[in-house]
């Protein structure tokens, strides 16, 4: 299957898991500001990498999901609400749990709205976090 191919309604994207949304959503999140980055103009890639890092890290995506927050619709809400919930096995020794709890939260939505063709929507979300 086609990345560009992924189409699910909003029952079969609710019907995975949700650290199977954020899993999605990571890599989702991640291309998004790697392209954002290299248009940006820096070109040495270990500077592009550090400042991806910085953006991608559960505290910085913490950070931008409270300032999303205010910006989501119901459905939107509830779909974060249920990735910052998940039960995860593992955090990262540099995160905190509710950051990376959060930061769960953030890549699920990602995941749902990707998956669910919704890419407009994660292009908007994404610009407000780097505004």
């Amino acid at each position: 299957m086609y990345m560009h191919s992924v189409r699910l309604d909003d029952a079969q994207a609710l019907a995975l898991g949700s650290l199977e949304l954020a899993y999605v959503g990571d890599a989702v999140f991640e291309l998004h500001i790697r392209v954002g980055l290299c248009l940006g103009g820096a070109k040495k890639t270990s500077d592009l990498h550090r400042k991806a890092v910085s953006i991608v890290s559960a505290s910085a995506q913490a950070r931008a999901a409270e300032k999303l927050l205010p910006m989501l619709n119901e459905t939107e809400a509830d779909i974060f609400r249920r990735g910052r919930n998940s039960r995860t096995n593992s955090i990262p020794k540099n995160a905190d749990r509710a950051d990376y709890q959060a930061a769960t939260g953030l890549e699920a939505l990602i995941g749902f709205l990707f998956l669910t063709g919704r890419t407009e929507r994660v292009s908007e979300l994404i610009g407000a976090i780097e505004e």
